[in-house]
Formats: structure tokens, C-alpha cells, sequence
């Protein structure tokens, strides 16, 4: 006998010296060998995510990106003349905002497609009305500052200018003129976090003639902008009034605060904010670095896409592991209930069928949307793990079962990924539920018998081929 076969002789017998139990722990640890690949799938999401990023962030610098809004507000340039001989005239930026700001948006929306990514983009109509009262203005500006209001400007801001698609306009005193690039500033920082600054760019218009202590006038800003995926307004007044409407008919309302009437149909949607002035949280007047805290009173609406399909990929591949471990386990009780061996060759090949689900699930679900991308892969795979369950244990019933539970598995796992808060208490239920059932199929079983015999029963034993079961004897 060769050296070759001594082992291959060797094998058969330890694989036939372990017990059921023994086997079980090995399919376990089969089945966490099996996340290795599971991390590749999972790497490829990422990197499809990032792609989709990437092209979002290159339709978007064509359009103008995601867009914030400030409305009309009173900018007027003042110094502080020197205290001592060393010191030098301070400059700045004193801030009036309106006391009272209504506004209204209106937006039509499309995806811009890039191979297999899609960007909604937006074309928005603003109307930004303000009304000033001046009366005991400057409250707020540092000791000694001297306003200079011949130089006073009516200013409008806009996070990314290059979606402009129209010269944007004020009234006042029924005149109107073009805005043009603010003399008193060319941008001015509104907020944001260490990730994101959100800085706008200025445009105005002179209000010397209009704007005097004391005074009392309207304002009204007319813009129209493109951009992608977010529109955003600040509360730019004492009390700021918005309404909104749109054709896009899944949009997300975010910002620091929401709505107080939304109403979203097939068609589209409106939305009603007021926001009063103790809500606001930012003074009705002050320096330029008061604007600091504005982006936090923005008053948002984002166009997003109900089902990420990279995102939901990526929750699916959260319940690998478990995903594994209930097929594994089902096939092993079907091994151990029928008598009939499983090789752990065979087990890879299903672990395998598995992650090339996921693999199928994601390309599916790029191209038709991930809810006919998971019936497409999951029933595909189903009828393969119940084929090859037919197959292994040469019979058409045990196919027909392996149909069921897998078919009841699958949609168990799309059932999770859809039911969000709920989908960590379905799955415990779900997984306590499958290894009390694998518990009872099994609950005869001599965990220490060794592992059956493959092939026909031998003559004259008739129960060669099975386990031992408590109560029989060898």
C-alpha cells in the first residue's frame, strides 16, 4: 500500500471515529471559517458605496451640491477707533436680522444617472421676504464702534453660487435691482461641525438710502438655484415663517428643527415651519460671528432614495454569521435525523452558495432596486440549497423540507432588514425558535455514537446507516 493510501485509509478512519457531538462543533467552526469570505463581500460593498459617493460628489459639483439659504439681512460695516497710541482701527460686520421673515420654496427635482448610480438633483424658486424695524438699533455693538449706514448693505447668502440659474434680485420700496457681490463681505461662516463648515457666499444690494436708526422697511429676495440631494433655509429672522413644495415624494426633513405640518403624497409634497424667536437660540443683532450658531436653526429637506441599496446590502451582511449558522444547522439535522453522512466539503460548497448570494444580491439590486434584487437572488438560492439537499441525501423529500425551511429562512432575514427598531427582537425570537426546533428533531439522538455510515444499510443490520438513539445498543 502506497504512502498515499495509508493516509487517505487513516482519514476515513479518525472521520469515522468522531461522534455526532464532535461533528457539530467542527460544522460550527465551519461556519465561522466562513465569515473570512463573508469580509471580502463585504469589502466590495464598501467599495461600490464608495463609488456611489464619488459620483454623487461629482454630479453635485455640476449643480451646485447640497444648498443652504440665508434670506435678506441688514449688513452694516463699523470700526472702533484706536484707544491707545499703539492700537490700530478695529474693523467689522454688525448684523440686523429682520423681525419678521416669511418664505417660500419650490422645488422640482430628477435623477441625473452616471452608468449605475443615481444623484437626485434639484431646480429651486426662492421668495425671501423680510421685514426690518430698526428702532434701537445698535444694542449689541462693542463699546466705541462707530456704524458707518451710508455703507449699509441688504445681503442674501448661498452656500454654493455655481448652482445659480438666474441673477437673484431684491425689492425694497418697489424698486428692484440685481444683486451683485457684497461689498461689506464676500462670505460669511454660518456653523457647522470639525467634519463640515458650512460658509456662504454674500450677495447685496446698497441700502443707505433706506436703512436709518429708527427706520422701518421691507425686503424681498427672489434667487433660483440648482442643486443636489439637500436644500436647506436658515430661520434668518427674529420669526421666520417657511412653506415648501416639491415632486420629489420621498424627502427627509432634517435640520435643527422640523416641520410643523407635512404632507406627502405620490405626487409630491408640502411642508409648513415657524419659527419663533426664543426658538432661534441666535440674537436679533450683532457681529458677524453671532451668524455662528445659525446653521443650527437650518430648516432642511433632503431628497433621498427610500432604499439604499448599498445600504441595505451592507445591514443584510450584519446577519452573516446567523444566516450560516441556521443553514449549517439545518442541514445538520437533516444529516442526523436521516442517517445519511454530509462531508465538510459539502458544507463549504453550501457556506459558498451562501456569500455568492450576497454577491448576486448586490448586482440585483444596483440595477432593479435591492427588494427585487433580494427575491431575485433569495429564490435562486433557495431552490439551489434545497436541490442540493435532495441531492446529498438522495431523496426528493428531504428536498421538499430543505425547500420549506430555507424559503422560511430567507424571508425571515428580509423580514429583519425591513423591520428596522424591531428586526433585533424578531431575530432573537427567531434564532431561540430555530435552536429549540434543532433541539427537538435531535432530542434522541446519541450525541457519543460515531458518525453513520454512507451507502446502503449492510445486510442484516438494519438499523446500519442512522445514529443511535438513547435506548438502543450496539
Amino acid at each position: 500500500m502506497d504512502e498515499l493510501s495509508i493516509l487517505q485509509s487513516g482519514y476515513r478512519r479518525m472521520f469515522k471515529s468522531l461522534s455526532m457531538g464532535v461533528k457539530l462543533i467542527v460544522v460550527c467552526g465551519l461556519a465561522l471559517f466562513m465569515m473570512i469570505p463573508a469580509l471580502f463581500v463585504n469589502g466590495l460593498v464598501n467599495d461600490r458605496t464608495k463609488r456611489a459617493a464619488d459620483v454623487v460628489k461629482e454630479i453635485s459639483s455640476h449643480v451646485g451640491g447640497q444648498q443652504t439659504f440665508l434670506g435678506p439681512t441688514l449688513a452694516i460695516p463699523y470700526s472702533i477707533p484706536p484707544q491707545s497710541p499703539s492700537d490700530t482701527t478695529k474693523h467689522g460686520l454688525y448684523l440686523v436680522f429682520p423681525a419678521q421673515a416669511s418664505a417660500a420654496l419650490k422645488t422640482t427635482t430628477e435623477e441625473r444617472h452616471r452608468s449605475l448610480f443615481r444623484v437626485p438633483v434639484f431646480q429651486a424658486d426662492l421668495k425671501l421676504d423680510a421685514t426690518f424695524d430698526l428702532s434701537g438699533v445698535p444694542a449689541a455693538a462693542p463699546q466705541g464702534a462707530q456704524l458707518d449706514w451710508s455703507r449699509a448693505e441688504i445681503v442674501v447668502g448661498v452656500s454654493d453660487a455655481r448652482g445659480a440659474l438666474a441673477d437673484a434680485t431684491l425689492t425694497t420700496d418697489a424698486k428692484t435691482v440685481t444683486l451683485v457681490p457684497a461689498a461689506v463681505a464676500e462670505n460669511i461662516t454660518v456653523g457647522g461641525d470639525q467634519n463640515r463648515v458650512v460658509r456662504l457666499t454674500l450677495f447685496g444690494a446698497s441700502a443707505g438710502e433706506i436703512a436709518k436708526p429708527g427706520a422701518q422697511f421691507h425686503a424681498a429676495s427672489a434667487m433660483r438655484f440648482s442643486g443636489a440631494e439637500r436644500i436647506a433655509v436658515l430661520a434668518y429672522g427674529k420669526t421666520t415663517r417657511l412653506t415648501a413644495q416639491g415632486d420629489w415624494r420621498n424627502p427627509g426633513f432634517d435640520g435643527g428643527i422640523l416641520p410643523v405640518t407635512r404632507n406627502i403624497t405620490g405626487n409630491g409634497f408640502t411642508a409648513e415651519w415657524a419659527v419663533p424667536f426664543i426658538a432661534r437660540g441666535v440674537r436679533a443683532e450683532g457681529l458677524d460671528d453671532s451668524m455662528m450658531g445659525l446653521d443650527a436653526t437650518a430648516l432642511g429637506i433632503s431628497f433621498i432614495e427610500v432604499a439604499d441599496p448599498y445600504q441595505s446590502v451592507n445591514r443584510s451582511l450584519k446577519y452573516v454569521l446567523l444566516f450560516l449558522g441556521l443553514v449549517f444547522l439545518s442541514y445538520f439535522v437533516f444529516e442526523v435525523t436521516t442517517g445519511k453522512r454530509v462531508h465538510l466539503a459539502q458544507y463549504i460548497l453550501v457556506g459558498i452558495a451562501q456569500i455568492i448570494f450576497y454577491l448576486l444580491l448586490l448586482s440585483f439590486a444596483e440595477r432593479i432596486g435591492f427588494n427585487y434584487g433580494f427575491l431575485l437572488a433569495g429564490t435562486a438560492t433557495v431552490i439551489l440549497l434545497s436541490a442540493n439537499a435532495g441531492w446529498i441525501f438522495s431523496s426528493r423529500l428531504q428536498g421538499a423540507r430543505a425547500l420549506v425551511i430555507f424559503a422560511l429562512l430567507y424571508t425571515m432575514i428580509y423580514l429583519l432588514l425591513t423591520l428596522e427598531d424591531n428586526a433585533l427582537l424578531v431575530g432573537a425570537i427567531a434564532s431561540f425558535l430555530a435552536v429549540a426546533a434543532a433541539m427537538y428533531f435531535t432530542r434522541r439522538i446519541d450525541w457519543y455514537s460515531p458518525l453513520p455510515e454512507t451507502g446502503t444499510p449492510e445486510h442484516g443490520r438494519p438499523d446500519q446507516g442512522r445514529p443511535l438513539v438513547s435506548g438502543d445498543t450496539a
